[in-house]
Formats: structure tokens, sequence, C-alpha cells
């Protein structure tokens, strides 16, 4: 989930001394449906260390919260404790993501964007964004949505980060709010594939076919045997009345994805197809009437 830029410009910014580690204190979040969990305030750098170490360990601990996150988060919590700031605090998190722990890991993030006061805007952007991801996992859209806008008030142009926030805007419901996201992220990239399957399942969902079938084309132009996009112009082919064309995209999506998810709901699409639409029963004229 965590994209690998994000490792390497921790392990460039622990190259230059002082320039992750920031004062840390505590920090007011946006206010939750629920309690949020206690998240004990990020460690305030200790003595300097050198760079090159904390750079190995900091490799070290991503790369077991890759495939290892409870030996990640062992790693992490030691590391903490022994003055690993921010990026300590950072692999902790990631590995807490690992383990299912969302709403934590979210927390957790939102927390160390805030105390890196003297990191990188694209750093510290990046983390928010990463806190995006942590709520959407957590079933959270709308907090989300919430930390998306503040990585794009650091970086609003970023491709990347409109796209993630589109994408909890989606989740959240919000399709005009992702549509303007992505609208964005297409003026400038016109050729990014996820943006436009994700602006075709935002246009369908606004009842917009046209435009929809559209950009969902243009994904399948780009690469044709894009298992989400073929998915995605089956259900709105279905909704234009070609059930045929709907049918032919999903035995296609699902001969690509043999064994996944997709294979499973592109095979339940085409069953669904077979199933006579049930129209309700005629109204019954009013008893005595004549």
């Amino acid at each position: 989930m965590m994209r690998a830029r994000l490792a390497a410009v921790f392990l460039l910014a622990m190259a230059a001394p002082g320039l992750v580690a920031g004062p840390a204190g505590a920090v007011e979040l946006p206010a939750a449906s629920e309690p949020l969990l206690t998240v004990p305030p990020v460690p305030s750098a200790r003595a300097p260390r050198p760079a090159a170490a904390d750079a190995a360990t900091y490799e070290r601990c991503m790369s077991l919260a890759g495939h290892d996150a409870a030996a990640a988060k062992k790693l992490a919590l030691g590391w903490q404790a022994r003055g690993g700031a921010h990026p300590a605090e950072h692999c902790l998190a990631v590995a807490l993501i690992g383990l299912q722990q969302y709403k934590e890991a979210a927390s957790r993030l939102e927390t160390l964007a805030q105390a890196m006061v003297r990191a990188p805007e694209a750093l510290r952007a990046e983390v928010l964004d990463q806190a995006g991801q942590a709520w959407l996992l957590a079933g959270d859209p709308g907090r989300a949505y919430e930390a998306g806008g503040r990585a794009l008030s650091l970086r609003p142009n970023d491709p990347d980060l409109l796209v993630d926030r589109a994408e909890a805007a989606g989740a959240a419901g919000w399709f005009d709010k992702a549509l303007a996201d992505l609208d964005r992220a297409l003026k400038a990239h016109p050729e990014r594939l996820d943006a436009l399957i994700y602006r075709a399942t935002a246009y369908r969902e606004l009842g917009r076919l046209d435009p929809a079938l559209a950009d969902v084309d243009a994904a399948l132009a780009l690469a044709p045997d894009s298992v989400p996009a073929l998915l995605e112009r089956g259900n709105i082919r279905r909704l234009r009345g070609d059930v045929e064309g709907a049918r032919a995209d999903w035995g296609k999506a699902a001969a690509l994805a043999p064994g996944s998810a997709a294979e499973a709901a592109a095979r339940a699409n085409i069953e669904r197809l077979a199933i006579p639409q049930q129209l309700p029963p005629a109204a019954k004229p009013p008893a005595g009437g004549g």
C-alpha cells in the first residue's frame, strides 16, 4: 500500500541532519464519529545518530513490514525507544497497517505529519496521503478525504494525491467531488490509466453514461487487458442496454484474472444477466370498484 517513493524520501531526509526530526507535541485531530485510539506523542529527537545507521535500520524495518508486520512493529518500538524519532514512528505505523490496525495507523500518521515541522512539504504530504489510505482501509472515507485535502494543501497539483482523494470521495459517495479531482489529474496527465477508470466510474454513478464510456474506452486503448477497465465497461454497457457487450467484457475480465476477486465479480455479473428481470405485480383494482 505504501508507495516506494515515500520510503525513498524518508531515507533521503535522514541523510540531512535535523531535516526530519522536528519537535513533537500534542496535536489536535479532527472530530470523529467515535473516539480515536490513544496515540502516544511522537518521540522528539535525542542525541544525533549516524545517518547511515538510521537509514539501514529504516530500510530493514520497512522491508520487514512488507512480509512480517509483527516483527516490524517490534523492531520499530525498540528503535523508537532508542531515539529513532520520525522514521521509527513511520515504520511503526506501516507495520500497524500490515497488522490491520488501520485506525491507530491512520492516527499515528496524521500525528507524525503534524510533528514533522522541518521536513519537506512533499514528505509531509505523502505521510498525510498514507494516513488517508489507512482511514479508507478502516472504513472511514470521510476522514480519508479530509486527510487527502490536507495533503493537497501542501502539494496542490500532485496527481497521485488527487487520484487518492478522488478514491476516498467515491467511497463516500461524493462522485461530484471525485470528478473534480480526477479532472485536475487528467488535465495534467490525460493518459493516466487509473484516473480514467475512476472517472468513468464516477460518471456512471452520476448517470452520465456517454462520457463514462468515452473514458473507459480511452483506458482500454491504453491497456486492452486492464481487468478493472473491462469490469467497468461491462457495467456501463449493461446500463446502456448492450447486454452482449457487457457479457463479452466480463468474460474477458474473468479469463484474465483466474482465481481473483475480479473473476468472482465478473462471473457473478454474467450470471445475473441470465436471470429474467422481475417486474412488479400489476396493481389490483380497489375492492368494490366498478
